[in-house]
């Protein structure tokens, strides 16, 4: 399937294609929290791609307290015994975005490593890398070392003055998209990465959010990931139900890279922000001084629709009023 054109036929199949992707269908199995765990508040979690945590700090009167932002991210065991250095970076990039995605500066990652002393090293090697790269402070964690199957995760820590969360989403605000186009697509996984074209330049772009959320030209933001540009949207949406009609010939993109590809893949740089009526200009040209492509693609509408639009046509890919993502409870 090439790009989604004028041809309403071929958008139909690219919705339908993205309707049953494998990578959108798997986020439905994290209704199992809710089964365990009940409703949660999506802001201080289980929901949001990180959950703040209550920590007064004792400032003095009038001061306002940063709120501290927590997540973690565990890692296929099946790329961490191929790959441990992409692991390694892998844990600390995913980390990184989610806090990001809530607004918070990132301050430290912990990790976990269970695994060979070979692999540990190189898992070791490409957090430490990447977190120079963040300069995001690797505080420590946990090691076993033995032969059998290895496993990773690492956990994030960050602050925000102001909270960027799906639960801010509302019809009328406008959806933009910012990312790092310049790269390549890894061969063997889905990843677009960027990091030799911008690893200098990575720490200033993902602290970004947390500026536009501080200025109160973004509300509410989500990291492109594992579920793919649309599969993320749907996330960014579920909790309100609200739509939106996704404008496919606006959307940021490698020129190299089929829109397929890159509505499914996930990508080191890319991020879904609702901007308010009247703030899109500012929440747009933050990205863009740096260098980074951002673009409105659409406008928070009150249909539970999430729709694609490419020349003049319209296919819906998930009706969000009917249909769940993640499945967990509010």
């Amino acid at each position: 399937m090439s790009t989604g054109t004028n041809d309403g036929t071929e958008l139909e199949e690219l919705a339908g294609f993205l309707r049953s992707h494998p990578a959108l269908r798997a986020k439905n199995e994290i209704r199992l929290v809710s089964e365990v765990l009940g409703a949660g508040s999506w802001v201080h979690g289980p929901g949001d791609d990180g959950a703040v945590v209550a920590a007064p700090l004792g400032l003095p009167p009038g001061g306002v307290a940063d709120q501290v932002i927590v997540c973690g991210e565990a890692l296929l065991p099946a790329f961490v015994a191929s790959d441990p250095y992409g692991a390694g970076v892998a844990a600390v990039l995913a980390n990184v975005n989610d806090l990001a995605a809530m607004g918070a500066v990132p301050l430290a990652i912990v990790d976990t490593i269970v695994g060979s002393p070979e692999l540990a090293r190189e898992a070791l090697r490409g957090m430490k890398e990447a977190c120079g790269w963040y300069d995001v402070a690797l505080a420590g964690g946990h090691l076993t070392l033995h032969d059998g199957a290895p496993a990773m995760s690492a956990f994030g820590v960050g602050r925000a003055a102001a909270v960027l969360s799906t639960t801010n989403v509302a019809a009328g605000q406008s959806l933009i998209v910012a990312a790092c186009t310049t790269g390549t697509m890894r061969p063997d996984f889905p990843f677009f990465r960027t990091f030799t074209e911008r690893a200098d330049q990575m720490a200033g772009d993902v602290r970004v959010l947390a500026s536009v959320a501080t200025s109160g030209a973004c509300v509410a933001a989500k990291d492109v990931s594992m579920a793919g540009l649309v599969g993320s949207l749907a996330m960014l949406l579920e909790w309100s139900r609200l739509g939106v009609t996704l404008d496919l010939e606006r959307l940021p993109r490698p020129a190299d890279v089929p829109m397929q590809e890159w509505l499914t893949c996930f990508p080191a740089y890319a991020f879904l922000l609702c901007s308010p009526p009247g703030r899109e200009k500012d929440c747009l040209a933050a990205f863009q001084e740096r260098g980074l492509e951002a673009a409105a693609v659409g406008v928070i509408d009150e249909s539970g629709l999430l729709a694609l639009r490419s020349g003049g046509r319209r296919a819906v890919v998930i009706d969000l009023a009917v249909s769940g993502v993640t499945g967990l409870a509010r």
